[in-house]
């Protein structure tokens, strides 16, 4: 899928504004100039931004109520994915977009990015098990595998929350490993970037 594919999708199929294309734009700008320092994303993707790490963090609004007075969490952020895309996103002032990243090289990118964008998003440093979070959805891409996801989110979470992952076609897999003692329930969906890969939902409750 090429950018303007992509941009028609997010337009059309996600409800994306075009105020928000001028922002994934200006993200897509930025990750490529600081990714020629610093790698934050495989160099071999760069030339796939939209489609392999815009469109598929973007997919994940589908699953998402940006209600007042409830949080999300981005679990590893990274270079902002999926974190700083839903940030763009989301129009409510009082639903807060969390980030937690312990590399300080990233966390640089992901402040200099904010201030670019002009976007309300609040970046966490050092590890996550550093923090409070409370948030009632809990999001992640590339950042642990499913069975350490629960055990982490169960552990450090002290509300029921709402866990999305975005995974490639090893999904079902970890899935048929997990230890049944967690509770907790499940939806396997399609990405609409890969036929191979899987968004996996968990309710999860305390």
């Amino acid at each position: 899928m090429n950018k303007e594919e992509v941009q028609s999708e997010l337009l059309n199929k996600l409800n994306f504004s075009p105020d928000d294309i001028n922002k994934l734009t200006l993200f897509h700008e930025e990750l490529l100039k600081f990714n020629k320092k610093y790698n934050l994303i495989s160099k071999s993707t760069e030339a796939h931004i939209w489609d392999r790490h815009i469109l598929d963090s973007a997919q994940i609004v589908k699953y998402l109520s940006f209600e007042d007075d409830k949080s999300l969490s981005d679990m590893g952020s990274g270079a902002g994915l999926p974190g700083i895309i839903l940030g763009i996103f989301n129009n409510n002032p009082k639903f807060h977009v969390k980030l937690y990243e312990k590399s300080n090289v990233k966390t640089k990118f992901l402040k200099q990015l904010c201030e670019k964008l002009n976007i309300n998003v609040q970046i966490y440093e050092n590890d996550y098990r550093s923090h409070l979070i409370d948030s009632f959805y809990i999001v992640s891409r590339a950042f642990k595998k499913l069975g350490e996801h629960i055990r982490i989110s169960r552990e450090i979470i002290k509300v029921n929350h709402k866990l999305i992952i975005l995974k490639g076609k090893n999904a079902e897999e970890e899935i048929k490993q997990l230890n049944n003692i967690f509770n907790y329930s499940y939806t396997l969906e399609k990405s609409i970037t890969s036929p191979d890969s899987k968004i996996v939902i968990f309710d999860i409750k305390k």
